[in-house]
């Protein structure tokens, strides 16, 4: 007889904070999105990787960061630079056209539609099917990441151009160097 566990979906509340909507991507990845404190419509993202190392099945909440991003493209680049690329210029393209700052609930609303989300992520993971396994997140959380860190960023300064600055500089294969530096928000 085969015995199989089923992991519990861990909590997602951090000092009490819960959060406003929960993304569960793969089976392999929780994304919580929490009220931040910047401006009104500020995101905060937080998730959680499974690890089989750890007692309860999952990773601690953690925050996702610009370098963990690029450091996951810089991979992807590795096994598949013309996918790479195209994933690269697609999200900077939803930077240039699509991604506008929040301004009201409503927008916020339409925006953290769980299963709208999870479609979209579905949807462009699909057209990157080389990408897949490769590196340590799925094109569909790097997806979700993406499109809500652009948002958070044109929400709290509209003018901002660090993530697309970081995209641009992936795309054009920067030195390494020139990558941590924007990502880290380091411009020494």
């Amino acid at each position: 007889m085969v015995k199989t566990t089923t992991l519990k979906i861990p909590h997602m509340t951090v000092k009490g904070i819960v959060p406003l909507v929960i993304i569960e991507v793969n089976d392999t990845y929780i994304l919580g999105v929490y009220q931040g404190s910047l401006s009104d419509y500020d995101l905060l993202l937080r998730y959680r990787q499974k690890d089989e190392n750890t007692k309860s099945g999952w990773s601690r909440i953690r925050t996702p960061k610009h370098i963990h991003w690029a450091v996951d493209a810089i991979i992807k680049m590795y096994h598949n630079d013309d996918e790479t690329r195209k994933f690269l210029q697609f999200l900077i393209d939803l930077w240039d056209n699509q991604i506008q700052p929040l301004k009201t609930d409503e927008e916020r609303n339409l925006l953290l539609d769980v299963e709208k989300l999870k479609n979209e992520a579905n949807t462009e993971a699909g057209k990157y099917p080389k990408l897949a396994n490769k590196g340590e997140y799925s094109v569909k959380f790097l997806y979700l990441i993406a499109k809500l860190l652009m948002i958070q960023e044109k929400t709290n300064l509209s003018t901002a151009f660090m993530f697309k600055n970081l995209l641009k500089a992936l795309e054009a294969h920067k030195d390494i160097y020139k990558i941590v530096s924007i990502a880290t928000h380091n411009r020494r």
